[in-house]
């Protein structure tokens, strides 16, 4: 009997568990099934807001786009990337329309929102874009906000240290450049400091330039064999011709803001001082060697020191670009000559080449050496065609050799219409000199015979042979 109550008791506890298990699962497949149902729910919710929103948004109704998308934001943050592309057309509204304390709360959900959609949207969000934009932000409000020089250059240096490839916008380039700048005058950064974030970004700056006008370049090589453009490279075209003159405005903004700082005074004692602690060190030298050439610094012993040391550790393009300056300076010609061919051997980049080409043309130019500058400028514009600064400089060349170079005064004067030729060629292929060559056109155009003249000479359209190192011909325009 007790036997049989035991086993009867153990039949009852194994049905009480069994009864319990089929509870539990019955309650976790309610819940699980609830959970389906509230999640779909929702994310029908979302989409439904998502679609409300981006309507409103679309047209620019913003006050009645912030309700649903502040839905979607907080419920569903991973449904789509209007949620942050829209999200900041609406909180730029609403820091546009709003003042004091509810301004300052919008300025720093737009920074959290650039924050939220490198979190969700990791691979169309890189750091370099999305930060330098949070960070330009912040700088533009930088009153109310509250934030110091040094906070906002430390948001632009993170950006800039962790994402250099991505940290493209002009305007934000200048703006850390520009900190940086009001950091040194006010004895918060060193010498050393600013002269090595000139070099940072100036080298991002030719990156960017080399980058674009390389895009450029092939549009135009088309262009000029006289191959129509279809609509999507005239955009194209467009896009690139406003980035090259977004960052030549920058490259002149930045010059100007180093200003003076930059000056022999200041770099000689500074790299005296470093040499030896860094006389192994090619990026260093590079560096020093070029800010002393910039600078016509190039007389003094240290220049010397800087690229005799660069070019025992790391011949190179550059190494050998300076020691052709060392020779030019010693009157040594021929030398100096072989050292600059030896740097365009040496340098593969197309682009730092074409720079390389142009430098040794405008070296040859300011000696008189007109045909060798010449052969040297049509070098870099076969490499880099898009700048127009080459054609300018040749065309410039030309005026200086009118009076030389023609067997009459009609002749001579023909010059200035091959000059105003090769300063039209200018314009035509860089968007940065457009103005510029055009207003240069028309002086040269001004020193040459006149219609009076041409139809005295009776040769209206007629080709007319310059000699000299000229060597081209030049065709009289048309009554």
């Amino acid at each position: 009997m007790i036997d049989g109550s035991k086993n009867e008791d153990m039949t009852n506890n194994t049905n009480i568990m069994k009864n319990m298990k089929t509870k539990f699962t019955l309650l976790a497949v309610m819940l699980f099934l609830g959970f389906q149902v509230v999640h779909a729910q929702q994310n029908e919710e979302c989409m439904t807001k998502l679609s409300i929103f981006s309507e409103y948004a679309k047209a620019k109704n913003y006050d009645a786009a912030f309700e649903p998308w502040m839905y979607v934001r907080t419920n569903c943050p991973k449904l789509h990337k209007a949620i942050y592309s829209q999200g900041a057309e609406i909180l730029e509204y609403k820091i546009e329309k709003a003042t004091g304390a509810e301004k300052v709360s919008f300025l720093k959900d737009l920074v959290k929102l650039y924050k939220e959609r490198q979190m969700h949207f990791a691979s169309n969000s890189p750091a370099g874009e999305f930060e330098t934009k949070s960070c330009q932000l912040q700088y533009d409000n930088r009153e109310a906000l509250g934030l110091s020089d040094l906070e906002l250059y430390n948001c632009f240096d993170a950006t800039f240290n962790s994402d250099i490839e991505n940290f493209t916008n002009p305007k934000s380039l200048y703006t850390y450049f520009s900190l940086m700048v009001d950091l040194y005058d006010a004895g918060s950064k060193s010498a050393a400091d600013l002269f090595n974030k000139y070099d940072d970004v100036a080298e991002k700056l030719q990156t960017e330039v080399g980058n674009y006008s390389e895009k450029l370049n092939v549009i135009i090589e088309k262009e000029e064999a006289g191959t129509a453009l279809t609509k999507k490279e005239g955009s194209y075209q467009r896009s690139y011709e406003s980035y090259l003159k977004a960052y030549d405005q920058v490259a002149s903004g930045v010059d100007k803001k180093l200003g003076d700082r930059a000056n022999c005074e200041n770099l000689i004692p500074l790299y005296k001082k470093g040499f030896e602690e860094n006389k192994t060190n090619a990026v260093w030298l590079q560096r020093a060697a070029g800010k002393m050439s910039e600078k016509d610094c190039s007389d003094d012993p240290m220049f010397f020191k800087l690229v005799h040391a660069l070019h025992e550790i790391n011949p190179s393009a550059d190494s050998a670009y300076f020691l052709a300056i060392l020779k030019d300076k010693e009157g040594k010609s021929n030398e100096a000559l072989a050292f600059y061919e030896q740097a365009v051997g040496l340098q593969t980049d197309k682009f730092k080449k074409a720079r390389l080409n142009e430098k040794i043309g405008d070296k040859l130019k300011n000696k008189g050496r007109y045909g060798s500058a010449r052969n040297y400028y049509m070098k870099s514009l076969q490499l880099n065609p898009s700048n127009g600064r080459p054609h300018l400089r040749i065309a410039a060349m030309y005026n200086s050799s009118a009076n030389d170079c023609g067997d009459s005064n009609y002749n001579k004067r023909a010059v200035f219409w091959l000059a105003a030729e090769e300063a039209l060629k200018a314009g035509r292929v860089d968007p940065t000199l457009k103005s510029s060559a055009a207003q240069t056109a028309a002086h040269y155009k001004a020193k040459a015979p006149q219609k009076t003249e041409i139809f005295q000479a009776g040769n209206a359209g007629q080709s007319i042979s310059i000699g000299c190192w000229i060597g081209r011909s030049v065709t009289v325009p048309s009554l």
